[in-house]
């Protein structure tokens, strides 16, 4: 049974690691004092869940993250969802995603932004979320710092 945890700073490490196989496709982070001091920010509000290797203590190898903003309910946001290249497809981004759902007042609308079609590595992004019953906006986004397109998402829960 995998469990969905609040991070904690202990786990600052592992939500870096995590970082470091998908700057590729968000622009750098690791060695990036903005998305470090958020993630310290998240972790500190309790807005920072993570599953850890074998449910393992603080500062265990991480298999997945996420963030989520809870500032404009009861509009909700995913800011940032990645599981580790060795643990995907096995239902861990879902558990992540269904844990922050449990979390908000009903009716609510969660959005989150992720990757256009033109970026094929993030297509797999894109396909999860419409799973999980997000649909796509037409809104307008910049493109990444990689040059891909981007594509916002929202669920309506009621």
């Amino acid at each position: 049974m995998m469990r969905v945890v609040n991070a904690t700073m202990d786990d600052l490490k592992g939500w870096l690691e995590l970082a470091s196989e998908v700057e590729y496709l968000f622009g750098p982070m690791v060695s990036d004092s903005q998305f470090i001091q958020a993630l310290e920010e998240n972790i500190k509000q309790n807005n920072a869940y993570c599953v850890r290797d074998n449910d393992g203590l603080p500062g265990s190898r991480l298999l997945g993250g996420v963030l989520f903003s809870v500032s404009d309910a009861p509009k909700y946001k995913i800011g940032w969802l990645s599981v580790s290249s060795q643990a995907r497809s096995k239902g861990i981004a879902t558990a992540l995603v269904r844990h922050i759902l449990e979390l908000i007042d009903v009716p609510s609308e969660v959005i989150v932004t992720t990757f256009g079609d033109d970026v094929p590595d993030g297509q797999p992004a894109g396909n999860f979320y419409q799973k999980l019953g997000f649909i796509p906006l037409d809104e307008l986004i910049p493109n990444g710092p990689e040059g891909g397109s981007r594509q916002k998402f929202k669920l309506v829960v009621s």
